[in-house]
């Protein structure tokens, strides 16, 4: 219902607000929190854009390379596919062992805070306090807080973790990262190789082929840069366009760096 003031001048209901309250005391009900905080999952978006970006860079890097230095399509296919395999599989190995070495820091570092809480208890409550302290609470609320959370010797660790190291509470997993970089990289990498697999698989002679395939990587850029915006706050114009120009920069070196090199 409108709201009227003096039954004369009606102000209008924000629905979109109220319908959007509603769903935020649906999200904050007990219940709901609890399924939530359950459920939590780890975000690969970092490892998705990041293998994009590369298989589409590299990718195109080789065919430019190669269009600037003149060499035959045959020699493109070969060496787009050779670095789309090879360099996907390397960063995907990468991000693995890179993953892992974060995981058994972690590991090293709960061992770490477990002995000293076993050593100098009252030295790691202090780090607690002080911790805490930075925060804002003081007095007894803030002797409450360390009490609470040094009750519980798998807490107390967890805090010094988190609180005072910046560890994350629990790591993402080294295969699904690995997994998340390999499969982006393959499936926009092989945007700007398209055009040339497909006139010896369909017969076709394409006209100017390397301009598409830099059509090709320009929208493969600006789509990853679109998908970025879904999980981040920017308009997906700008993400886009930052990422095409980002993109098309490195394109365009690749390219220089073939026509200066193609009477070697």
């Amino acid at each position: 219902m409108a709201i009227t003031r003096g039954n004369r001048f009606p102000l209008p209901v924000d629905t979109d607000r109220e319908s959007g309250l509603e769903t935020l005391r649906a999200e904050h009900t007990a219940s709901a929190v609890r399924a939530r905080l359950q459920n939590r999952t780890h975000s690969y978006l970092r490892d998705v854009i990041y293998g994009a970006i590369d298989g589409i860079v590299t990718t195109f890097a080789v065919v430019a390379g190669a269009a600037g230095a003149g060499l035959a399509d045959r020699v493109v296919i070969i060496l787009g596919a050779a670095n789309l395999i090879a360099d996907g599989f390397s960063m995907s190995v990468s991000n693995l062992l890179g993953s892992r070495a974060e995981q058994q820091q972690l590991e090293r570092a709960r061992h770490e805070e477990q002995r000293h809480i076993r050593l100098l208890p009252e030295g790691e409550r202090e780090e607690v306090r002080q911790i805490y302290a930075a925060k804002g609470l003081e007095g007894e609320t803030l002797e409450a807080v360390v009490e609470a959370l040094t009750e519980d010797r798998d807490v107390w660790v967890r805090t010094m973790l988190t609180e005072e190291l910046g560890f994350p509470e629990s790591g993402r997993s080294p295969l699904r990262a690995a997994a998340a970089t390999f499969l982006a990289f393959v499936s926009f990498g092989v945007l700007p190789l398209l055009v040339f697999l497909v006139q010896p698989v369909a017969g076709l002679e394409i006209p100017a082929p390397f301009t598409w395939s830099a059509v090709l990587a320009g929208l493969a850029f600006f789509a990853v840069g679109t998908l970025k915006s879904r999980f981040v706050d920017q308009p997906w114009w700008k993400a886009g366009v930052e990422t095409l120009a980002l993109g098309g920069a490195a394109a365009c070196l690749a390219y220089l760096v073939g026509l200066v090199l193609q009477n070697v």
